[in-house]
C-alpha cells in the first residue's frame, strides 16, 4: 500500500501486482475497520472495481462519484489517504467522501439515489463549457430502487451525445438483499449468457461459413434489440436509450478495465453492469447473511465478533414492542425503506412476513403507500432513520396528514448521531414536522416510554403520529414524580414555587436532571417536565410556565423552528410573558465526531446550559433591584 500515493501510481503496475494490491487492500480494510468500526462489507466488495476506475479515468479531472459514498474507502486509499486510525472520529477521516479531505471527492451527501442527478448536471456543465472531462457515477443496485435515480436516468438518456458512464455495482444488496422489480431484472441479467459474448462467438462461426455467413451475421447484428432481449433481457435500459455493457465480473480487473475503456470511448451515456460480492475475501462477512457486515462496530478481526456489547439499544426496544403489537393486532403492518434490520423490524418480519413491506430506497413512495394502507383499513408503522424522513416531507404533508391517515412514523437515529457526519444527524425532523397540521410527535425519554408511546401512537387512527428516539444504547429508566396535564414531572422543588421551568425533550432527560442539580447548587430552584408529546404543546404548559420566572427548553434538534420555538409561540399566544431560553442544535452542518464530542462542541451539555441559565436568572435579579419601583422604596 505504501507505494500508492495517488491514482497514477497504479499505471505502472502489471496484472499480478494489481492482484497483490487488491489482496493488500482487503487485508488493510479488515485490520483498520475492525479497530474503529465502519462500513466494511461494501468496501471489500469494490476493491477491484475501484482500482479499475482509477486506472481508466484520471481523477480529479475526471469526476468519479459514489452513491451513497459508504463504499469509498478504497477510493480514499488510492487517492493518498491511508491513515485510517481515526476513521469516523473527530479529526480523522470521514466515513464518506469529503471535499475537505481531498480534491478527488466531488460529492459528500450520503443519502442514496442522488448520484445520477449529480452526474447529469456535471455532464451538462461539461457540454455547455465544452470540457473533455469525463463523469463516472458509481451506484449500487439497492440505490437504483430509488425514484430519484430513475428520474435522472430519464434525463440522462435524453441526450444521446452527452458522455456519461454509469457503473452499476450489483451485489444483490443495499443493506440486505435488494428487492423489487429492478432486482428481478438485474437477477435475469446476472444469470443469462451475455449478448456481447454470444454475438462474438456467433461472428467467429458465421464468418467461417461461405456465402451466407457474413450477411446472416449482419442481419443478426441489425436485429440486436430483439436478440439482446432474447439472450439477456435488458430492454429496460435500452428502451431508455442507454448503451449497456455487461454483466462484467466485478473482481476481474482486466475485464473491468476493458469494459470501462469501451464506455469511456463511447460518445453518449453508457451503463456498465458489474457483478460484485459484498464482503469478498472476509469469511465472517460472507457468513453474515443479514447484511454481510454492511456496517460494524469494533470487532475481532479474526472472528468478526464484537469486542464489547453496548447494551440494549433504542432500536431493539422498538423492535421487541413491535412484535408484541403484531401479536395483539392483526391490522398492524410495517414498512421499511431497504433497512429492515437497521431499524429493528427483522424480528417482526420473521413472525409476520406477510405484514412487512420493503419499498426499497424510496421514502417518498413508502409514505404514500402508507397512506393507502391506512385508508384501506390497517395501521402502518413506517420505521426510518430521522434524517431520511426529510426526503418524504411533501408526502407526509399532502398525502398522509391532509387525508388524516392513521400512519405512525418511527424515527430512528433522531438527534445527533455523531460519527456518520453531517448528512446522518437526525436534527431536522421536529422542526420540519412542526408545520404539518394534525401531526403529533412523541419523544420518549427511556425504554419504558418507547413502549408506552408507541402504543399510544398506533391507537390514533385519524392523524399521523411520529415516535422519535436516539441512536445507541438506551439508559436506565427515568421515573416521573408526578403528572401535570399530559406531562410527566421529573423533578420539583421540595417546597414553594420554582425559579425555572425546564422542559426536557426525549433522551435528554438525564442531562436535564443534571442541569437542575447544578442550578440547585446555585440556589436556583427548578421544575423539570417531560412533555412526552411535544406536538401539539400540552395545554397545561402555559399555566405552568406562568408560575415560574424563566422557561428553559432543551432538545436534541435544531433550535430553528424546533420544540423551543413552538413553546415560545404558545406562550406568546397565551399571553404568558415569561422569559424563555431554548437550547438545541445550531443551524449548521456538524462534522463527524462522537455524540459526546459534538454535544460539547455546540455547548449542549449540562454545565454549559446550567451556566447560561444561572446568568439569565442573575440578570433578572439585577433588573428587579434596579427597577424604578425598587429605587423609589430606597
Amino acid at each position: 500500500m505504501t507505494r500508492i500515493r495517488g491514482p497514477r501510481d497504479l499505471d505502472r503496475l502489471g496484472p499480478e501486482q494489481l492482484e497483490e494490491l487488491a489482496a493488500e487492500i482487503r487485508s488493510f480494510l479488515v485490520d483498520a475497520v475492525s479497530k474503529t468500526g465502519g462500513h466494511l462489507g461494501p468496501n471489500l466488495g469494490v476493491v477491484e472495481l475501484t482500482i479499475a476506475l482509477h486506472r481508466v479515468f484520471h481523477s480529479p479531472k475526471d469526476k468519479i462519484l459514489f452513491d451513497t459514498g459508504h463504499q469509498s474507502y478504497v477510493h480514499k486509499l488510492l487517492t493518498g489517504r491511508q491513515d485510517f486510525s481515526r476513521l469516523k472520529s473527530k479529526g480523522g477521516l470521514s466515513g464518506y467522501p469529503s471535499r475537505a479531505e481531498s480534491e478527488h471527492d466531488i460529492i459528500e451527501n450520503s443519502h442514496a439515489s442522488t448520484v445520477l442527478g449529480w452526474a447529469d448536471g456535471l455532464a451538462k456543465a461539461n457540454q455547455v463549457l465544452d470540457k473533455d472531462d469525463r463523469v463516472v457515477a458509481v451506484i449500487g443496485d439497492g440505490a437504483l430502487t430509488g425514484g430519484m435515480a430513475w428520474e435522472a436516468l430519464n434525463n440522462i438518456a435524453d441526450a444521446k451525445d452527452r458522455p456519461l458512464v454509469i457503473v452499476v455495482n450489483d451485489n444483490e444488496r443495499s443493506y440486505a438483499p435488494t428487492i423489487g422489480g429492478l432486482a428481478n431484472h438485474l437477477a435475469t441479467l446476472r444469470t443469462t449468457d451475455g449478448y456481447e459474448r454470444f454475438l462474438a462467438r456467433g461472428k467467429d462461426l458465421l464468418e467461417r461459413t461461405p456465402v451466407v455467413g457474413r450477411p446472416l451475421y449482419d442481419t443478426l447484428h441489425g436485429a440486436k434489440k430483439g436478440l439482446k432481449d432474447f439472450i439477456a433481457p435488458q430492454g429496460m435500459f435500452e428502451d431508455l436509450g442507454l448503451k449497456y455493457v455487461g454483466p462484467i465480473d466485478g473482481h476481474d480487473i482486466e475485464a473491468l478495465e476493458s469494459a470501462l475503456l469501451r464506455a469511456k470511448r463511447f460518445g453518449g451515456p453508457v451503463i456498465v453492469h458489474c457483478l460484485t460480492e459484498k464482503g469478498r475475501g472476509y469469511q465472517p462477512a460472507l457468513a453474515d447473511e443479514a447484511d454481510r457486515f454492511h456496517a460494524v462496530g469494533k470487532i475481532h478481526p479474526d472472528t468478526g465478533l464484537p469486542i464489547a456489547s453496548s447494551g440494549v439499544d433504542w432500536t431493539a426496544v422498538f423492535g421487541e414492542e413491535m412484535v408484541k403489537l403484531g401479536r395483539e393486532r392483526e391490522d398492524i403492518v410495517a414498512i421499511t425503506a431497504a433497512m429492515l434490520q437497521p431499524v429493528g423490524l427483522d424480528k417482526f418480519a420473521k413472525l409476520f412476513p406477510d405484514r412487512v413491506y420493503d419499498v426499497g430506497i424510496a421514502e417518498q413512495h413508502g409514505a404514500v403507500s402508507a397512506a393507502g394502507l391506512a385508508t384501506g383499513g390497517v395501521h402502518p408503522v413506517f420505521a426510518v432513520y430521522a434524517t431520511f424522513l426529510n426526503r418524504a416531507f411533501d408526502q407526509v404533508l399532502m398525502d398522509v396528514a391532509l387525508h388524516r391517515c392513521g400512519v405512525t412514523f418511527v424515527l430512528d437515529r433522531a438527534g445527533i448521531t455523531g460519527t456518520d457526519g453531517a448528512s446522518h444527524n437526525g436534527m431536522w425532523d421536529m422542526s420540519i414536522l412542526q408545520v404539518v397540521p394534525g401531526l403529533r410527535i412523541a419523544a420518549p425519554r427511556d425504554a419504558d416510554q418507547v413502549r408506552a408511546q408507541l402504543r399510544e401512537a398506533v391507537a390514533i387512527d385519524d392523524a399521523p403520529t411520529v415516535v422519535r428516539f436516539s441512536k445507541g444504547a438506551v439508559g436506565p429508566a427515568v421515573p416521573a414524580v408526578g403528572r401535570i396535564g399530559g406531562m410527566d414531572v421529573l423533578r420539583r422543588p421540595a417546597e414553594g414555587p420554582a425559579d425555572v421551568l425546564l422542559v426536557s425533550v426525549g433522551a435528554l432527560a438525564p442531562m436535564c436532571l443534571e442541569i437542575a442539580g447544578l442550578l440547585d447548587k446555585q440556589g436556583i430552584t427548578t421544575t423539570v417536565v417531560d412533555p412526552r408529546w411535544v406536538k401539539p404543546v400540552d395545554e397545561a404548559l402555559a399555566p405552568l410556565a406562568e408560575q415560574h420566572r424563566v422557561v428553559v427548553t432543551v432538545e436534541d434538534n435544531s433550535r430553528v423552528g424546533g420544540v423551543g420555538s413552538t413553546i415560545a409561540q404558545t406562550l406568546r399566544d397565551a399571553g404568558v410573558d415569561v422569559p424563555l431560553r431554548d437550547f438545541g442544535i445550531p443551524p449548521r452542518f456538524l462534522d463527524h465526531a462522537s455524540r459526546k464530542e459534538v454535544m460539547a462542541e455546540i455547548g449542549l451539555t449540562a454545565p454549559d446550559v446550567a451556566r447560561q441559565v444561572t446568568g439569565l436568572v442573575a440578570k433578572l435579579d439585577g433588573r428587579l433591584e434596579d427597577s424604578p419601583t425598587e429605587a423609589a422604596r430606597d
